[in-house]
């Protein structure tokens, strides 16, 4: 009763997730008739030229972007909830967004100190996600060394903690010595974006979104292990150390490649992890892998639709589109558990 029961959930998440893909697609500043995206799709001319323009090289990139940032920060919100036993976690918690933050601030807001050289590169796109990358990079590693030399699993959550507001305080200190023009592209750079990637960031963003993925798949057993206490795992045999650095590695390829190339979006990873438990009512790791990743792809491609106004010639941060969708489940949560 309860694997029909299932396997009608996943069919409906499956369905929703094509239609919301080429809904998202349909609609924008311009709007292209759903008919004619599933024909530009599926390789049939369309009517106009400057539509199948829009979609190749503007409204796809979008939304597989969107797949991908929801997609991986769900799973990582998952790792990161049973790892510390925490229904607060998200996948930031290590400190990783606060890295990049630091890596791109560096770049940004000290450009007035950078050799002139190099300043023309490091303050183009491309410099801004290796900055990200490199200061998600050297959290990682700190925490990996620290989480090598701890035994308990909550202390890297609070060493994490502590990495965050340590970066988080030199990202301040940049900010007062910064001019206006600087700190309005830290903003919108914070305010995170799906666009504006090529077809080459996508692809390197699907390698590391897929190596994260492919590591957490191996985790399944030790995730249902570790629910049960880390003194239980270790009676079934469970490598702690290990299974440890494996998902720490597996959320920080995730967590911080999304950070990289999208900017820090905040709550998916938080409140998708939850909405897959409410829905299949288990705990069962095989089964809240794949719900958490259709969950999250259609969540962030419904607020990548919200956040782009149609009819309208603007368009929202999607930071703000998610914090708007995340912030009421995580208030309900907190609620929840003190009434118990």
């Amino acid at each position: 009763m309860v694997k029909g029961k299932n396997v009608v959930y996943f069919s409906v998440l499956l369905t929703l997730l094509l239609f919301s893909f080429v809904l998202s697609i349909s609609l924008g500043q311009v709007s292209i008739p759903f008919k004619e995206v599933v024909k530009s799709l599926v390789g049939v001319n369309i009517s106009k030229e400057t539509w199948y323009y829009i979609i190749l090289h503007f409204r796809l990139p979008k939304a597989i972007t969107a797949i991908l940032v929801g997609v991986g920060l769900s799973v990582s919100g998952l790792l990161m909830q049973t790892l510390f036993r925490n229904p607060l976690a998200g996948p930031y918690v290590l400190g990783l967004s606060s890295g990049s933050s630091l890596g791109v601030a560096f770049v940004i807001l000290g450009a007035g100190v950078l050799p002139s050289v190099l300043s023309p590169f490091l303050i183009s796109p491309y410099g801004i996600i290796l900055a990200s990358c490199l200061g998600s990079f050297a959290v990682l590693l700190l925490v990996l060394l620290v989480s090598n030399k701890l035994k308990d699993t909550m202390t890297i959550l609070i060493v994490g903690l502590m990495f965050s507001s340590f970066t988080s305080a030199i990202v301040s200190i940049l900010t007062y010595f910064s001019t206006a023009s600087e700190l309005q592209k830290f903003t919108f750079w914070s305010m995170g974006s799906l666009g504006n990637l090529t077809w080459l960031n996508i692809s390197i963003l699907t390698v590391c979104v897929c190596i994260g993925l492919i590591l957490s798949l191996f985790s399944i057993k030790s995730l249902d292990a570790l629910l049960l206490g880390e003194n239980y795992a270790k009676s079934l045999g469970l490598n702690l150390k290990q299974s440890r650095k494996i998902i720490v590695f597996a959320t920080s390829i995730l967590a911080g490649s999304i950070t990289a190339f999208a900017g820090p979006i905040a709550f998916v990873g938080l409140a998708v992890p939850h909405l897959s438990k409410l829905m299949f009512q288990t705990s069962n790791h095989k089964i809240l892998f794949w719900s958490t990743i259709l969950i999250g792809a259609i969540i962030m491609l419904f607020c990548d639709m919200i956040s782009q106004m149609p009819g309208f010639d603007f368009t929202l941060p999607i930071n703000a589109i998610t914090s708007i969708f995340g912030a009421p489940i995580v208030i309900w949560l907190i609620v929840r558990r003190k009434s118990f």
